[in-house]
């Protein structure tokens, strides 16, 4: 019977088209946010002050993923709008839940310029070794302490 189906929608793809479409519809629909551990070459993390958090005003680089945009090009986007910084993604670091209906994903980057000019969203950026970190998220936290903290960069060039 599945060998039947199967042949029926590889003949006519429009059948699942529908069907498709309202399940994709009913399913829960998320927010996706993405965040970046850029750690230098003293083992140092970059952190941001970010205008629109009040409780939590120092944490790491990042933002909001655009529609249809993948995770880790929305980071280097968000590093490019936000510190006119260029990196390369190493890898995923940590994927939570971290609101309601909101997934945050951080990634380890490896940084490919300098710092340039802040976006209107930031008030400043400095580097901090481990045993000198401000209150963060504990999303924030957690991805710093996930990368290995304090971590030398030529470890994972």
């Amino acid at each position: 019977m599945s060998r039947q189906i199967a042949t029926l929608v590889r003949r006519f793809p429009a059948l699942v088209r529908l069907p498709y479409l309202v399940y994709q519809r009913a399913r829960p629909r998320y927010t996706l946010g993405v965040a970046a551990v850029i750690v230098d070459e003293a083992g140092a993390v970059l952190l941001v002050e970010h205008v629109y958090h009040p409780r939590f005003a120092w944490g790491l680089p990042g933002g909001w993923v655009d529609d249809d945009e993948d995770p880790a090009a929305g980071v280097l986007r968000e590093l490019h709008e936000e510190l006119a910084l260029s990196a390369r993604v190493r890898g995923v670091v940590y994927v939570a839940k971290t609101a309601p209906k909101h997934i945050d994903i951080a990634f380890l980057c490896a940084p490919q310029s300098p710092v340039g000019k802040l976006s209107h969203e930031l008030l400043a950026y400095r580097w901090a070794a481990a045993d000198d970190l401000p209150p963060l998220k504990p999303f924030h936290a957690r991805a710093i302490e996930l990368a290995g903290q304090p971590l030398r960069s030529a470890e994972w060039v």
